[in-house]
């Protein structure tokens, strides 16, 4: 019995780990294309650059999310010093980009607030 739960957590784990790396394919191959767009533009702002960029951290964001998920379950079989050493890494990590991402956003959405206050002709709040 014992071996078919180890076996099921196993599958488990690779299954999400398989997606995280899928999110981050797709969120790179985004970036990849919407930064070469930005880059050979006339019309690419900063904001625009810094936008896409944003974009990028929340798929990473994403991608860490599932790998921690996946460590959580690879550690909850057979947990070593070395694999939750490896999901504390993990856990440090995305907990770092998502507090650098959510204040990013956070800036980002004042400074568009003030550009719609601006071209409507009222003074930002």
């Amino acid at each position: 019995m014992e071996h078919w739960i180890e076996y099921g957590a196993h599958v488990v784990a690779i299954s999400i780990e398989a997606m995280a790396i899928v999110v981050i394919a797709a969120g790179s191959i985004e970036a990849f294309v919407a930064g070469a767009r930005s880059a050979f533009s006339a019309d690419g702002t900063v904001a625009d650059r810094r936008a896409i960029w944003v974009r990028y951290a929340r798929w990473l964001v994403a991608g860490l999310t599932f790998q921690l998920a996946a460590d959580i379950v690879h550690t909850s079989i057979a947990p070593s010093w070395d694999e939750v050493g490896r999901l504390g890494a993990i856990a440090v990590i995305r907990t770092f980009l998502s507090y650098f991402l959510d204040r990013d956003m956070g800036e980002m959405n004042r400074r568009l607030r003030g550009r719609e206050h601006e071209s409507a002709g009222e003074p930002p709040k």
